[in-house]
């Protein structure tokens, strides 16, 4: 059985159902991410699990113990969850230490001082921050603040670390650092993580599983690889990594695009379709392929992105920078390694 379960779980905020019948269960030590655009419900969820919102159906469990139930007319108080929070914003206390900062939460629950001390400095200790004890949060960079949050959070022994877009306000060489540290603190003490982000390459880097979900429905649960590389549908294939749809129509079988593979029949003979396609996994051809022309190259350091324009459609291509390609205004032929297939949405 999942540690973490939640049931049928649906919130509403009025008309809008923010959440729809989710069921759900993540492992225990299991780090676990949930990706989605803005809107998408996502962190609804985490902050139904927190206990910072209740639901409207369903129950949530985690180990043995019941968090929230509408159906039993049960709920949990955050502060009895024994989960560890942290947020986007720094939500640290400038006027205490960074010691008090993470020995707050334990003066609150009113252990002995010797048991404080210890949880304290080991919390400061696996996050590099016993050398800071005595200085004022104003002192550190985003991501020492960011290493408090996660102190105050580790102190408290929880069963569970939620996080709530915890890098998203810090630069990117800092965004990169932290989450090996918060990779590396997850298999030092062995707790759950749930994770919400929008950013994908977070959620790839940091992710046992990710569930990627839309307007309060689940559209995708699997790997980081599962996801990119056999996505449940064209919002997934669009959301997870780059992405090309290039719209198709056939006629009398004939694509009007010479060089296409093939989809499957009967996909073929509504008409219509949609090949989606990684920019990564089209290659150049001086003769065959689909035909178009390269409208732009840009080097990107180790990748040269082209636009290539086929039949008034814009399609992207990543390659190498040793790779020898098109310039700028000339023709070529593109040959899709990795071609998908999608039904053509309806005008």
């Amino acid at each position: 059985m999942a540690y973490i379960r939640l049931e049928n779980v649906t919130k509403r905020f009025g008309a809008v159902v923010a959440v729809n019948d989710l069921t759900l269960g993540i492992e225990k030590g299991e780090c676990f991410s949930m990706l989605g655009p803005s809107g998408c419900g996502k962190t609804t969820t985490l902050r139904m699990v927190a206990g910072f919102e209740d639901l409207d159906e369903g129950e949530i469990h985690v180990g043995e113990r019941l968090l929230s139930s509408r159906r039993r007319n049960y709920y949990l108080p955050p502060e009895k969850r024994n989960f560890g929070m942290v947020f986007q914003a720094f939500a640290v206390w400038p006027h205490l230490s960074v010691y008090e900062n993470v020995a707050f939460p334990l003066r609150v629950r009113r252990l002995e001082r010797s048991e404080i001390e210890r949880r304290t400095r080991e919390a400061l200790t696996h996050t590099n921050l016993l050398a800071d004890a005595a200085k004022s949060p104003e002192e550190l960079s985003g991501g020492g603040k960011q290493r408090i949050a996660l102190a105050r959070a580790l102190a408290i022994n929880p069963d569970v670390m939620l996080l709530d877009e915890p890098l998203s306000s810090l630069d990117p060489h800092l965004r990169e650092e932290m989450r090996f540290e918060i990779k590396d603190l997850q298999r030092t003490f062995g707790f759950s993580i749930l994770y919400v982000t929008h950013d994908q390459s977070e959620a790839m880097a940091l992710s046992d599983r990710i569930l990627v979900m839309n307007l309060g429905v689940v559209q995708q649960v699997g790997t980081p690889l599962e996801v990119y590389q056999r996505p449940a549908n064209r919002f997934v294939f669009g959301f997870i990594g780059l992405s090309n749809f290039l719209d198709v129509r056939f006629d009398g079988g004939a694509s009007g695009l010479d060089g296409l593979p093939e989809p499957e029949a009967e996909l073929k003979a509504t008409g219509r379709a949609v090949l989606a396609s990684r920019p990564s996994e089209i290659d150049f051809a001086a003769e065959g392929g689909v035909r178009g022309v390269v409208t732009r190259c840009a080097y990107l350091g180790e990748i040269i992105d082209y636009r290539v324009d086929v039949g008034g459609q814009e399609l992207r291509v990543q390659k190498g920078r040793r790779t020898a390609g098109p310039r700028a205004g000339e023709r070529c032929g593109l040959i899709f390694t990795r071609p998908t297939w999608y039904e053509s949405s309806k005008d």
